[in-house]
């Protein structure tokens, strides 16, 4: 197997692999109060990302960043479609869709 036959063979097990996973919705806090919605399968190395200025160009320079909320949704695709219902709501309507949750430390 060629090196560039193996690059696509990992390209493809990472694919299946980020496929299969878990998603999560999370809500970012900047440090002017204004909140940040987007979708991970990791959400620690996800606010890593953001806190050290890569990832999301809306959140750089805009530190330090408190994660509001993080909630697992599953797939995707269903993660990505609440992240854009999340996306459209007025801020109190955020607030309180997430006072609607329980802080637990697997949310």
């Amino acid at each position: 197997m060629t090196i560039d036959n193996e690059k696509s063979l990992q390209s493809i097990e990472d694919n299946n692999v980020k496929s299969t996973s878990t998603w999560y919705l999370y809500i970012v806090q900047t440090r002017f109060g204004h909140w940040y919605t987007g979708i991970t399968t990791n959400v620690d190395k996800r606010m890593i990302t953001h806190q050290v200025g890569k990832g999301a160009k809306n959140l750089r320079g805009k530190g330090p960043l408190l994660l509001v909320h993080q909630q697992k949704v599953g797939s995707k695709s269903e993660a990505s479609k609440l992240e854009y219902q999340i996306k459209k709501l007025t801020r109190a309507k955020k607030e309180a869709y997430v006072s609607t949750f329980k802080p637990t430390s697997d949310t």
